[in-house]
């Protein structure tokens, strides 16, 4: 069981299938966007002709118009991870969804309950005062999480904040006893790392290929549906500033920018969230590596975990 990990376009992707390939494994998405069906350009789902060729676990798994937790992603990813194990598949799991990475590494922590009256205070609010206010409030109480939430998150800006006022402590605070648990599999990670200039050269090349490939129409053709797109689908990044550039809000060159800056910035929270994983085998890539390169490294990895346990 291999679980590889990384910021947005880390090249993360690629090794999985690369690898999976070579061992007959099948792959576990761990991608609380790549569950959308049709949201595809945006996701950078690996293509239809990808997917003929090795099988994939939670992708296309819920309509665009539905909301998908991480318990939901939870209770499907172990059904998935049976599945293989009956079928005697290896498992090579992959994704940058930290929360979701951390839930399927030690189970989902145990916060403070929920009360609907503070959160739809704080829904009434976001919409009057706007999210970035309470982004801003998030950020002087708990700088922690703040660091690890979009500010286009407001699903999960509500939750922290709700938890808050709810409990007295941060939501960080009960993340970390994540850090005290075993792992629930015997999962060998793999983390990808790449110079923070080269990342963001990938992010921005990555954007620049997903608006060539079509990301306007995909969003087009989305809200062109009959039901309307969930909360959390419609704040991933990408489209919800397609979104806006298509209620007149801004042009599409601003938005392009934006989407380039909102990637980076999601980057920066994901290498946040990395740095607390324990017992991560860290794989540093070059710039111009090629894929061929990166996966026998991977390989030679695995063979010396595998020697020294």
């Amino acid at each position: 069981m291999i679980l590889i990990f990384g910021v947005t376009a880390s090249g993360k992707g690629r090794l999985a299938f690369d690898l999976a390939e070579s061992i007959s494994a099948e792959i576990l998405s761990i991608d609380s966007m790549k569950v959308y069906r049709r949201m595809d350009i945006g996701t950078a789902k690996p293509p239809r002709e990808i997917r003929q060729r090795i099988r994939y676990h939670l992708i296309d798994v819920v309509e665009p118009s539905e909301s998908f937790s991480v318990a939901s992603f939870l209770g499907l990813a172990n059904e998935a991870i049976e599945q293989m194990r009956s079928c005697g598949k290896p498992i090579v799991a992959v994704g940058g969804t930290a929360l979701y990475i951390k839930a399927l590494l030690y189970g989902l922590f145990e916060g403070p309950g929920t009360d609907e009256l503070i959160r739809e205070q704080l829904r009434q609010r976001a919409q009057t005062e706007g999210l970035e206010q309470l982004y801003g409030e998030l950020a002087k109480i708990d700088p922690a999480a703040a660091g690890r939430i979009s500010a286009n998150d407001a699903k999960r800006i509500i939750r922290a904040l709700e938890v808050y006022q709810l409990s007295g402590k941060p939501i960080s605070s009960f993340q970390q006893q994540f850090s005290v648990k075993a792992p629930q599999h015997n999962w060998t990670i793999i983390g990808l790392r790449r110079d923070k200039a080269c990342e963001n050269s990938r992010i921005n090349s990555r954007v620049k290929k997903m608006i060539a490939a079509g990301l306007v129409d995909e969003v087009k053709s989305l809200l062109a549906e009959e039901r309307p797109l969930s909360k959390q689908s419609r704040c991933a990044i990408g489209y919800a500033e397609i979104i806006d550039h298509l209620n007149g809000k801004t042009s599409l060159e601003d938005t392009v920018e934006l989407i380039k800056k909102n990637s980076r910035r999601f980057a920066k929270s994901q290498r946040t969230w990395f740095k607390g994983f324990a017992g991560v085998n860290w794989l540093d890539i070059d710039a111009d590596e090629p894929a061929e390169r990166i996966l026998d490294r991977t390989k030679m990895l695995l063979d010396d975990i595998r020697q020294r346990h």
